[in-house]
Order: structure tokens, then C-alpha cells, then sequence
């Protein structure tokens, strides 16, 4: 019906304040409800299936709007979008990638796969072999909230991600909280030893920025 829209959260870099990405994230606008999380609905259409042509569409979008910014006269720009494990397991996500990119003309460089920590324990791999291939072609990759599932140290070592996402559940409350604190400073180090960039989620007031950038989160 044409309800689906898609937001995008602006990503800034601690050093200029400027942005260096966006990140793609799915609503639902019900006419006489408004807006809908993606809490209400997102679990079930993995159950049902509906997440393979919702996350279709979602890459599709995603590309379209890249490409709409540049023609408009806008510097390129990073977009990721959230990859289900569903689409992984039911879908061809290697095949509707490549769609999306031939359908809009969007340069793959500019386009990062957020995945799932999920998607990683399922068929390993074959989702390594999947990946594999996307990165290849000049895709980038992340692990989205990270810290917060299965966050096994040889997913790092066996796939060549370029981000890690640490998870807002950790950094909303780390001016208050010393562990939560400590726990992004650890992921942080790690990240940064590892050659990986690293973000920051749920970051909305400015003691929460200068505290990161302290850290040294990119």
C-alpha cells in the first residue's frame, strides 16, 4: 500500500562534527496510527517471510535516495542499511544487492551492509562466502550492535569488516554509569587495534560526544 518509508539517522565524525555516513532505518506510516516502530513489526515479518521483500526494498530505496543526493549536487555519502539473518536464510541477498545497485546507478563504495551478529552463527559459512563476494566488490561491512549478542572475537578475525557498532544500550548512560563506560573504552581499544572503525549509537547530547572523543571513537 505504499505505507513504508525510510528514515535516515545522520552518523558525525567526533573529530570535525561533520557527517560521514547515514544509516537507513524502516517505518511503517499507518494513516490514522501515524508512524509505527520497527519494534512492532519488524519481528513479525521475519517470522512470516515479508522481511525478504521488505529488505529488498529497503536496498533499493536506500540506493535511490544516494543517487537522488548526488544528482542534486551533494558531496557522496556513506549509506548503510540492515541486512535480516532471515534474508540470509530465505532470500539471495548477494542477488538483491546487486539489483538494487544496477537499478539505481549507486556506486557500491558508498554503500555499507549492516549485519547482524545473528547472521553470523547461522551458516557461517556460507554467509562468509556471501560477504566474501559483496566485499569484493567494494562494499563495506559492519556488525551492528555490537557487544550485545554473540560477539565472538573470530567473526573479526575471519570477516573483514570495516565497522563495528557499539550498542546505544552501552553508551546512552556511560556519563553515569562506570561500567558501561568502561565496556565502550574496551570495544573502542579493540576496535582500533584491530584497524576497524568504530561508532557510537544513541548519541544525542554533546557531554555524551566529548566523552567519546576523549575515548578516541571515531
Amino acid at each position: 500500500r505504499g505505507q513504508l518509508q525510510l528514515h535516515f539517522q545522520p552518523q558525525f565524525s567526533t573529530e570535525s562534527m561533520s557527517p560521514t555516513g547515514v544509516e537507513a532505518l524502516l517505518r511503517w506510516q499507518l494513516p490514522d496510527e501515524g508512524l509505527v516502530s520497527p519494534d512492532r513489526f519488524i519481528t513479525i515479518a521475519e517470522d512470516s517471510g515479508l522481511i525478504v521483500p521488505i529488505g529488498d526494498w529497503a536496498l533499493r530505496q536506500a540506493c535511490k535516495q544516494a543517487v537522488e543526493w548526488r544528482r542534486i549536487g551533494l558531496p557522496p555519502i556513506i549509506v548503510a542499511v540492515n541486512l535480516s539473518a532471515v534474508q540470509f536464510k530465505r532470500g539471495d541477498i548477494e542477488k538483491s544487492v546487486l539489483q538494487a545497485l544496477h537499478e539505481s546507478g549507486h556506486d557500491p563504495n558508498y554503500l555499507e551492509l549492516e549485519l547482524t551478529e545473528s547472521i553470523l552463527i547461522q551458516d557461517t559459512s556460507r554467509a562468509m562466502d556471501t560477504l566474501t563476494r559483496l566485499k569484493e566488490m567494494g562494499m563495506k561491512l559492519s556488525i551492528d550492535d555490537f557487544g550485545t549478542g554473540y560477539s565472538s572475537l573470530s567473526y573479526l578475525k575471519r570477516l573483514n569488516v570495516d565497522k563495528l557498532k557499539i550498542d546505544q544500550s552501552f553508551v546512552r548512560d556511560m556519563v553515569n554509569n562506570k561500567n558501561d563506560a568502561a565496556i565502550v573504552q574496551a570495544i573502542i581499544q579493540m576496535a582500533r587495534s584491530l584497524g576497524l572503525q568504530v561508532i557510537a549509537e544513541g548519541v544525542e547530547d554533546e557531554q555524551l560526544v566529548s566523552m567519546l572523543f576523549h575515548q578516541q571513537c571515531h
